[in-house]
């Protein structure tokens, strides 16, 4: 018996496209999300990193690249299941660049003394998530902090704009508060959280401890 393949929506084939090119769904992101000015200011408030910064930070699920002038150079690694996404990192932004799953990171214990997860668990089922968290666990050192950004709902009818993003994103997995702090798991320590809004996106900014 032959598995019937679900048919994508118009929508959807168009999304896809869009997503597939490196460049132009960047583009899209930076307008939509106001220049990643949240992200930015979530980076260097919780981060820290500096210029001259000796520590090695750790970008899952890296994408274009986008953050990556925000680390000390030389001092960034990113990470990304897309080749497409991770070539164009490497051409186009500083830092060091591997394509890889986040539920098997190619580093080894301890490597990273800070870690950024940025947008990623929403793309991911629970076990995938948990999985991905786990693993930068692995790769963090005890007491590193990460900081993860992650999409969660709208609230209400407050950002209608929101509401229709949401409605057309990659991502199926988008979480409330609660549920993104199950998946973080008995390895770190939420030492703060708040919600963000970045453009007509709305996240929730939690400061993690490695333990």
């Amino acid at each position: 018996m032959h598995q019937v393949e679900p048919v994508s929506s118009p929508t959807e084939r168009a999304l896809d496209r869009l997503s597939s090119s490196p460049r132009l769904w960047n583009a899209l992101r930076w307008l939509a999300e106001a220049g990643f000015a949240g992200e930015r200011m979530a980076i260097a408030r919780e981060l820290r990193p500096w210029h001259g910064d000796t520590r090695r930070f750790l970008d899952l699920g890296c994408g274009t690249g986008e953050f990556a002038r925000e680390f000390p150079p030389g001092h960034y690694v990113g990470v990304d299941p897309s080749i497409a996404y991770v070539q164009f990192a490497a051409h186009h932004r500083p830092g060091a660049y591997l394509t890889g799953l986040g539920e098997a990171l190619p580093f080894y214990d301890a490597s990273f003394d800070a870690g950024l997860v940025c947008g990623v668990l929403h793309h991911l089922p629970d076990a995938t998530a948990s999985a991905a968290m786990s693993e930068m666990a692995r790769v963090l050192r005890p007491k590193a902090p990460l900081l993860v950004i992650e999409d969660v709902p709208p609230p209400g009818r407050a950002n209608p704009a929101g509401q229709v993003l949401h409605t057309l994103d990659r991502g199926g997995y988008i979480r409330t508060t609660e549920a993104y702090c199950a998946i973080f798991g008995p390895a770190f320590r939420v030492e703060q959280t708040y919600p963000m809004r970045t453009g007509i996106c709305d996240y929730a900014v939690y400061l993690l401890r490695r333990g």
